[in-house]
């Protein structure tokens, strides 16, 4: 297939296609004449670049793990789980910030009530 009909079944752009295949994320890309000829294999590989970022993962993650023909499975595995340690780390740190938040607005609703006390109208 040509790129926009891969680019259209990805749900991605020509563009993107361009700089992956730049990057070496798609390992080499068949040409007919001047046209890149992508494999059901190639869409595989874009739809999952397209869901690692889609999770948070960055192309530059990416490279080592999906550069080349061969995707290295237990290094992404492994960058899985430390992206969900670090989501776990965000989300503990989220919610201490939620707390505080919490806390600032319980005193708000005080003085709130002291003014309100103390100007009654």
């Amino acid at each position: 297939m040509y790129i926009g009909e891969i680019a259209r079944l990805a749900g991605t752009s020509p563009k993107a296609l361009r700089h992956y295949e730049t990057l070496g994320l798609l390992g080499d890309v068949r040409r007919s004449g001047a046209y890149r000829v992508y494999t059901q294999q190639d869409l595989a590989q874009v739809r999952l670049i397209r869901q690692a970022q889609a999770l948070g993962f960055r192309l530059a993650e990416l490279l080592p793990i999906l550069a080349g023909d061969d995707t290295d499975w237990a290094a992404l595995s492994r960058h899985i789980a430390a992206k969900r340690a670090q989501i776990q780390q965000d989300i503990a740190r989220l919610r201490r910030l939620d707390a505080q938040l919490a806390d600032i607005d319980a005193e708000i609703g005080d003085c709130l009530a002291r003014q309100h006390l103390s100007n009654p109208q």
